[in-house]
């Protein structure tokens, strides 16, 4: 077991800190939040008083930001002050660009370190069953792995450093375009007078079948453990989706990439934001192609 400490400790976070407590290690934990540290400090994580004190106990730092410039602005604070040799993963979901930045402001330190963003959403953070994309050297991403598994259903080393967050953004890009596609066909069955159960009972085991379908139905009863069972109460935020569809986005276009499936996606998503939607389920979606307000 080691030392490890968590900077982020929001929706994600702190579930996924209270599996690596659950599984022995020490967590030492920083957020700016107060009400987050609350929570944290009854799942065992062991409080500090800011990220710099933290790090210097640790042998493994794990960050889980909002945005790139958060995770660029925390490794810019607490690289000089690790110990020589720490593992530094990152699990927010950013832009490539600052996730190779945020690689090289570790290693100039002398640090090893990873980009791990995850799929799975808040349930999956509770239940440890995350999915793990990893970017990074082979011997960081060997140190890694087991301090990962505890969180983790599944973990994938990607590549070199950032083909972590390249695999995230790519992989929710496909999520964001396909939940618009399955939402879209049931509107149209609605129209046509075919039952939920009908379509569902046909599209989930033929060539319609994809997750957003069989396990994240868009609506009530199909799948019961569904956003769309509980008012669209999110596992995964529309918010959160057009952030992803975003960094998709400015990826394609730094790259030369032509993507207007997920560019439409981005601007349908976008409007739903727009509504005042941002904190409803992204499978909420459907309702807005219904022509309903927020």
């Amino acid at each position: 077991m080691t030392t490890i400490a968590f900077i982020g400790l929001g929706n994600m976070g702190n579930p996924m800190a209270a599996n690596l407590v659950k599984a022995g290690h020490t967590v030492l934990g920083f957020d700016l939040m107060p009400e987050n540290l609350a929570v944290a400090k009854e799942h065992g994580v062991t409080i500090m008083a800011d990220a710099g004190a933290a790090v210097k106990e640790a042998e493994t730092v794990i960050t889980m930001l909002p945005a790139g410039k958060h995770v660029l602005s925390v490794y810019e604070d607490i690289a000089a002050k690790a110990k020589k040799a720490t593992l530094f993963i990152d699990s927010s979901t950013i832009d490539v660009e600052s996730a190779r930045k945020a690689h090289a402001i570790a290693q100039k330190h002398g640090h090893a370190s990873i980009d791990a963003p995850v799929s799975g959403g808040t349930g999956g953070a509770a239940a440890g069953s995350l999915t793990f994309m990893a970017g990074g050297r082979k011997d960081a991403f060997a140190r890694a792995e087991p301090i990962l598994e505890p969180m983790a259903g599944r973990i994938v080393h990607c590549g070199d450093d950032g083909a972590g967050q390249a695999a995230k953004i790519c992989n929710n890009m496909i999520l964001g375009i396909s939940m618009i596609g399955v939402s879209e066909a049931f509107v149209l069955a609605e129209k046509l007078g075919l039952s939920h159960q009908a379509l569902f009972d046909v599209a989930s085991t033929a060539s319609g079948q994809c997750w957003s379908l069989t396990s994240y139905c868009p609506v009530p009863g199909p799948v019961p453990n569904s956003p769309a069972n509980k008012d669209y109460k999110p596992g995964f935020a529309a918010a959160l989706m057009l952030k992803d569809l975003k960094l998709a986005q400015e990826a394609a276009q730094a790259a030369g990439a032509a993507t207007p499936l997920g560019a439409e996606a981005a601007q349908l998503y976008n409007l739903f934001n727009q509504q005042g939607n941002g904190g409803v389920d992204f499978s909420g979606i459907i309702g807005f192609l219904r022509g309903h307000s927020a």
